[in-house]
């Protein structure tokens, strides 16, 4: 789950992404991250996807300065190479974190919604 850069109450101390509720479903939202703070690998990949949107508009610019076809695909490459790094970190801090807890819970339900939501995303 990737978290945006504005967070409605970070002065209360609730630190809560505003921008999530479109993108979670109903209830998600508050019950996941509440007293939620940001940890090193959310701050590293929200670094990350800040220098990836750099090298998109680059790879546009390029298309639109009509450069070399490969000079172009290879950035698209690289892209896709630094966006596949942010997404495992992020999986594995979510199995570091939440799947590991679901596991250790005596609740089955909360362990299989746990593994359909991986699978779901495996999926994809």
């Amino acid at each position: 789950m990737l978290h945006g850069a504005g967070f409605a109450g970070r002065k209360r101390g609730l630190a809560k992404p505003d921008c999530l509720a479109i993108y979670t479903p109903k209830g998600y939202l508050s019950s996941t991250l509440r007293g939620y703070e940001m940890n090193e690998v959310r701050k590293k990949s929200v670094t990350a996807l800040k220098r990836i949107e750099g090298q998109v508009r680059g790879v546009a610019k390029m298309i639109a300065d009509d450069r070399y076809c490969i000079d172009i695909v290879t950035q698209i490459t690289a892209v896709r190479a630094a966006l596949s790094k942010v997404e495992t970190d992020l999986l594995r801090e979510h199995m570091g974190h939440c799947v590991s807890t679901a596991m250790k819970s005596r609740d089955p339900a909360e362990q299989e919604r746990v593994i359909n939501e991986l699978m779901a995303v495996f999926r994809k």
